[in-house]
């Protein structure tokens, strides 16, 4: 406003020189420039009864909100897409009530882990929810009759996949379905350090468990006072992901020892500790500040597995150390972690649950906290891609370009106030289908994104309509509901020039 203000005293002031000049029109023309030129600087807002309301619907896909005061909105919204280069304005809207539903599952996941997808109803009723393969079999099954159900599936090998997954009501009519897309990838191998101060079954179990995911371990048992089985790495240790040791090497170690450990979990590598064979109570206390108590029945708890107690545990959460699971602790240790794994006799369902004891120690290690290092993490998308719909890719520890071969295009990567340490960019997918992706520099990293058909679970874009719709509501504060709108420019630059050249044709004269 301060421009426009010395743009209007500027042509005030010429206005005057010609009017002393007695050149009447000069004055009049120059008027109308500063003017002119004031309106284009100084933003001039129209009130919302003269800039009108917009009405559009659901389907609308040019939308100019330009010279618009308000929106009108019917139907379930625009898109986080649509909405998202559009400016700020007073959104007239009442949300559907009708059903609408969300999905939630990884995109992509590590060979070992199981797949589950949640579809949530924002209407509780009874219905089936099933996973199917590729060749349409169903392979997961589970029926309800609440707002939520999940399926799993445990992917035999690391692949990429495009499974389907419909809802059935409690007639079998089908209610919605569409493609559920993730990539299976192989495990990178884990490097254990297993150190046991006596041989049991259930550190020879978890011996065979680590082997079979392919882990490098450096194991060492004492079978004896002079006697130690050592099972050597079959390539370098370079950084232990994983420390393995029950509770009797620890309680044989001595003070310096005992202290190098700590200060190894302190570092950052995860110590999980077999509390089986367990018996001092006061070395617990002193060095880790656990208080065991004896367990008076060692009595089998949990579903699917039935783990006996072990013979000390700890009476509860207290200080740091909090409660992870059916007697499981754990607490923080500087940059590490300890995992007190308090049951017994586990390794008798290596033969009778397999699958269910290798993945309850995937629950153990990851209450562990391993972390594994990425040079490049892709973040998923807020919303379902969609074709001809802009696409905004994100990811973690980039820099440089990213190209999408099947777009024929390489963008540069930019950063975003909203993301903290991610960097994006926009494209516009043509077609439904895989949409593949490389980053360039010294290590190339790939990866792709699933682009959903428009027709794709209508309810889930339903959803995501309403939620990026009262987002886009929420930009602009309840204040501004009388409406304002931008007075357009254009006419007042067509008026500005129109003087200007009409003053200059005079003063050519």
């Amino acid at each position: 406003m301060i421009a426009a203000g010395l743009i209007f005293l500027i042509g005030a002031g010429s206005a005057a020189v010609y009017l002393w000049r007695r050149q009447w029109i000069d004055a009049l023309l120059i008027l109308l420039a500063a003017a002119a030129l004031g309106v284009i600087v100084g933003d001039v807002k129209l009130p919302a009864g003269v800039g009108g309301t917009l009405s559009i619907d659901s389907d609308a896909e040019a939308i100019d909100l330009n010279e618009a005061a308000a929106v009108r909105l019917s139907g379930d919204g625009l898109s986080a897409a649509q909405w998202h280069d559009l400016p700020a304005r007073p959104v007239l809207w009442e949300a559907p009530t009708s059903e609408v539903l969300h999905l939630d599952f990884p995109r992509e996941l590590t060979l070992g882990r199981m797949f589950a997808l949640t579809v949530r109803r924002s209407q509780a009723a009874s219905w089936r929810l099933q996973l199917l393969a590729e060749n349409k079999q169903v392979i997961a099954d589970v029926a309800g009759s609440g707002a939520a159900l999940t399926v799993q599936w445990l992917p035999p090998v690391a692949e990429t996949l495009v499974l389907s997954a419909r809802m059935l009501d409690a007639s079998g009519k089908v209610l919605a379905q569409g493609p559920v897309p993730f990539s299976v990838s192989a495990p990178v191998p884990l490097q254990v350090v297993g150190r046991f101060g006596a041989p049991s079954f259930d550190a020879r179990t978890l011996n065979e468990l680590l082997v079979g995911s392919h882990a490098v371990i450096d194991w060492q048992v004492v079978l004896g006072k002079t006697v130690t089985r050592n099972e050597g790495p079959r390539a370098a240790l370079t950084q232990p992901d994983l420390l393995v040791a029950d509770a009797a090497h620890v309680e044989r170690l001595g003070d310096g020892a005992r202290a190098a450990l700590l200060a190894q979990v302190a570092a950052g590598t995860p110590l999980v500790i077999l509390a089986a064979n367990a018996q001092d109570k006061q070395l617990w206390s002193r060095a880790l500040q656990l208080e065991l108590r004896e367990q008076a029945e060692a009595r089998p708890s949990g579903t699917p597995l039935a783990l006996a107690s072990s013979p000390l545990n700890p009476a509860g959460a207290s200080g740091q150390w909090r409660t992870a699971g059916d007697r499981i602790w754990t607490r923080p240790w500087e940059k590490g972690r300890i995992v007190w794994l308090g049951v017994a006799d586990w390794h008798r369902y290596a033969i009778s649950e397999p699958q269910a004891l290798a993945l309850w120690w995937q629950g153990v290690l990851d209450r562990a906290g391993i972390e594994r290092a990425q040079d490049v993490a892709w973040l998923d998308p807020q919303e379902m891609p969609l074709p001809g719909r802009r696409l905004e890719v994100c990811a973690l520890g980039v820099q440089g370009n990213v190209t999408f071969p099947q777009l024929k295009q390489t963008l540069a990567w930019q950063r975003r106030p909203d993301k903290a340490d991610a960097s994006c960019v926009a494209v516009w997918p043509r077609k439904a289908g895989w949409l593949a992706m490389e980053t360039q520099g010294a290590k190339p990293v790939a990866g792709k994104l699933y682009v959903y058909d428009k027709a794709d679970w209508l309810l889930w874009q339903k959803a995501q309509r309403r939620e990026a719709t009262a987002r886009y509501a929420a930009r602009t504060p309840v204040a501004a509901a009388a409406g304002t709108a931008p007075l357009p420019a254009w006419p007042f630059a067509l008026l500005f020039a129109a003087a200007m050249l009409l003053l200059w044709w005079r003063e050519r004269r």
